[in-house]
């Protein structure tokens, strides 16, 4: 599942593939990732117009264009290619944007969980982003132990929630939370000040190198690169990993690196 750093990732393929280009046309393939506008009203909107500089919330890219704004939200599969025209069109490229110096910006997702939104202006903007809490990459301390101490369930669901702070998913959750030395299960408003700025900490670091890989890397000696193996075993001690469900996301965690508190 796409998540914060995936999504700068693919503002990083907008830059590059179409910043400053004129949309020339807007294709859909498919409209069943078109939200809240029709297929004409998509390319009345956008066609004859250029990107400009395109900014990302969370696990939203905003494409501006200097007009209205192209909203675009990855799910569970969703991806931003750069194409040449006459490049073979997957099965599952939905829509594509025809622009100016032989390039094609498309929008591939396999499974639809979400897709496109239209917002005219700023007020668009807030309306589909105002559940949103703050991003996880600019959170402040304060405002991130603010948000952690308000809350009742576990750790693990209160940084997955994207009201609460957006931009992380399930495998940046659990690869902090290992880092961190906390358990998933942990109450977030049972944590002390000193878990919460330790929390805090490694969640920077960890944004800080992965945004760079434009994914969650699935290094040796990160949680995640260990996570899938068949016999999986923590990379810091050798301990095997632990798995459960937490709010219908598998969650893996190291019992002797992250310890139950309560125990």
């Amino acid at each position: 599942m796409p998540e914060l750093p995936d999504v700068e990732g693919f503002r990083e393929v907008l830059v590059s593939c179409a910043k400053g280009r004129t949309i020339r046309r807007v294709e859909v393939r498919d409209t069943g990732v078109l939200h809240d506008v029709s297929t004409q009203r998509l390319r009345d909107a956008l066609e004859g117009r250029r990107f400009t500089e395109p900014e990302r919330r969370g696990k939203w890219l905003l494409a501006h264009t200097g007009g209205p704004t192209l909203l675009l939200h990855f799910g569970m599969t969703g991806r931003l290619l750069c194409a040449r025209p006459d490049d073979a069109v997957d099965t599952h490229d939905r829509v594509l944007f025809a622009l100016s110096g032989d390039r094609q910006l498309r929008y591939r997702d396999q499974r639809k969980l979400q897709g496109l939104w239209l917002a005219h202006d700023d007020a668009d903007i807030a309306r589909l982003l105002g559940r949103q809490g703050p991003d996880a990459l600019a959170v402040s301390r304060a405002d991130f132990e603010d948000a952690l101490s308000a809350r009742r369930g576990h750790v693990k669901t209160t940084l997955t929630d994207q009201s609460v702070l957006a931009g992380l998913g399930n495998l940046l959750a659990d690869e902090i939370l290992w880092r961190a030395g906390l358990r998933p299960s942990i109450r977030a408003a049972d944590l002390t000040e000193a878990e919460r700025w330790r929390l805090y900490t490694h969640m920077r670091r960890t944004l800080r190198s992965a945004v760079p890989a434009g994914r969650v890397p699935p290094r040796d000696s990160w949680l995640t690169g260990h996570r899938d193996d068949p016999d999986p075993l923590c990379p810091r001690c050798g301990t095997h990993l632990r798995r459960c469900r937490l709010a219908g996301r598998g969650t893996v965690w190291c019992p002797r690196c992250q310890p139950d508190t309560m125990a």
